[in-house]
């Protein structure tokens, strides 16, 4: 049983059709659809059923599929252990921050791809939460306060940010003091989140309100400077426009708790090493 079919069986039955498995393979869908026919003549069953809606597990399918990945994870990991030192092969999908992503992780993968030849590296930049197993991603970077959830976390280094806020706005509307008076200004939002903030070793959360909302820090900062409220985001957006005084940092008295970068994946007893190098250079590279 060819190990390339089993592991093509479950993109198709995770990503729910062969042309969505296709273009996470990077693969043309006659490819895929070849290899699932095989898959299923060597078995002598039905895997799949196909519908106008797209394609659905049947009852055997359901059974086979986590068979069918266990056996690829665990055919991962024995290839790992006899690969030579250091050598990396095979696909790694990752979920990147659309913020961050490009300008300041886009470098650390392209090296990773230097280094190792016969890897392919397969990038999504998107500030939307993905659904890493249902998607079919190895691995996700995140940047921000992590959120309760079953997946496994790796910090890998500090992010920290300011509260800002344009000249124009802070002289129509004044600058909060504290905490809490922030709930009588305009807040530039990325959802409905809460805003930390430290009172001497206390962190204190309030949760704004706002017309404004955008899910990219870089919008954020826009709109800040066109005055229309005040932005909680990372000092790499901040930093020119503070030096060149167009935005002004707020409330200095409590400044946000560092935030951080994450690297996160799916719950299992070992992370691939693909996985562990990634982590290691990104260790090195945001400290």
């Amino acid at each position: 049983m060819d190990t390339e079919d089993l592991r093509t069986f479950v993109e198709v039955a995770d990503a729910g059709g062969v042309s969505q498995a296709a273009r996470r393979l990077g693969l043309a869908k006659s490819i895929v659809s070849r290899r699932l026919f095989r898959l299923e003549a060597e078995l002598g069953t039905q895997l799949l059923a196909r519908t106008t809606r797209g394609t659905v597990l049947t009852e055997a399918g359901a059974t086979f599929r986590d068979y069918a990945a266990k056996i690829s994870a665990e055919i991962d990991v024995a290839k790992e252990t006899i690969l030579p030192e250091g050598e990396l092969r095979g696909r790694l999908r990752i979920s990147a921050p659309l913020t961050f992503g490009p300008t300041h992780f886009a470098p650390v993968l392209a090296e990773m791809a230097r280094r190792h030849p016969k890897l392919s590296i397969h990038t999504c930049y998107t500030d939307q939460f993905v659904d890493l197993v249902a998607e079919g991603y190895d691995c996700a970077i995140r940047v921000g306060y992590l959120q309760d959830s079953n997946l496994v976390a790796r910090r890998v280094g500090p992010v920290f940010g300011k509260l800002v806020a344009s000249p124009r706005y802070i002289e129509r509307h004044g600058a909060p003091q504290r905490p809490e008076e922030i709930l009588d200004h305009e807040a530039l939002m990325q959802g409905t989140e809460a805003w930390r903030f430290m009172d001497g070793d206390k962190t204190v959360s309030v949760r704004p309100q706002g017309r404004f909302k955008a899910d990219n820090a870089a919008a954020l900062v826009a709109a800040a400077l066109a005055g229309l409220g005040l932005a909680y985001v990372p000092n790499d957006f901040t930093d020119e426009h503070i030096a060149s005084c167009a935005l002004l940092e707020v409330m200095t008295d409590y400044p946000p708790p560092p935030a951080a970068a994450y690297i996160l994946r799916a719950p299992g007893q070992h992370p691939a090493r693909k996985i562990r190098v990634l982590t290691e250079l990104l260790i090195e590279h945001c400290n």
